[in-house]
């Protein structure tokens, strides 16, 4: 027969497990910020590693990092935070109405409103090739560079450095547009909504409602 405390052996590993991995998020969330982080499975074992946990230990979701990022510039981001957002999404919006042709959508933290100083300004372009931006790039004068490609399959990505911080341009045709992974709360504003946004106040701070195919966010998001 097992031993009468088995049951509260148990629950006291769940609350370990449950523990660590809020204890991960948290680290997570503070490398993303401070080094500007776009791999948040690096981020996640990077901060497991600090914690010095062993490699088997479960790591939380990106949905717990979200959260995580949330709370972390809730605490500490205070009026620098509220002005680096505004300042970023203004850009974003400057960026977008440039590059209209390719259907742009800002994502990521800028979008979703957790996104430092140390993060890129992401947005998300619809191109049957790669080259059409790049040309668009080049008659304008704006320098850029290829990004690394993580996988065979992943989709194109152009770093610009503007003024207001890192700016990530991926690109995917039709077909990889549509099938592009989703989170069932991910942030997505297209010009419009971003321009509505700004234009009420959301540019400070304010963490807008969006939906995964991109809908303007009903009060003015890795």
């Amino acid at each position: 027969m097992p031993p009468k405390d088995s049951g509260k052996a148990r629950g006291f590993a769940f609350g370990a497990v449950s523990e660590n991995r809020e204890r991960i998020a948290q680290v997570a969330a503070r490398l993303i910020l401070e080094h500007g982080i776009t791999d948040w499975t690096h981020a996640k074992r990077k901060a497991a590693r600090q914690l010095m946990l062993p490699e088997r230990e479960a790591l939380p979701g990106d949905d717990e990092v979200e959260a995580a990022l949330a709370e972390h510039q809730e605490i500490f981001g205070g009026d620098e935070h509220v002005a680096t957002l505004r300042a970023q999404r203004e850009e974003a919006l400057v960026w977008m109405r440039r590059l209209s042709e390719f259907r742009p959508m800002l994502v990521g933290g800028v979008a979703s409103g957790w996104a430092g100083e140390h993060n890129d300004i992401r947005l998300d372009l619809v191109a049957d090739d790669q080259k059409a931006v790049e040309l668009v790039l080049i008659n304008h004068d704006v320098p850029y560079r290829v990004g690394p490609m993580r996988s065979a399959d992943a989709p194109s990505v152009l770093l610009i450095e503007t003024d207001r911080g890192g700016l990530r341009l991926t690109v995917r045709d039709e077909r990889e547009a549509r099938q592009r992974p989703r989170r069932g709360e991910d942030v997505r504003l297209d010009a419009v909504a971003l321009a509505r946004l700004l234009e009420h106040g959301g540019g400070d701070g304010d963490d807008p409602d969006g939906d995964e195919d991109g809908a303007t966010p009903s009060s003015g998001a890795r």
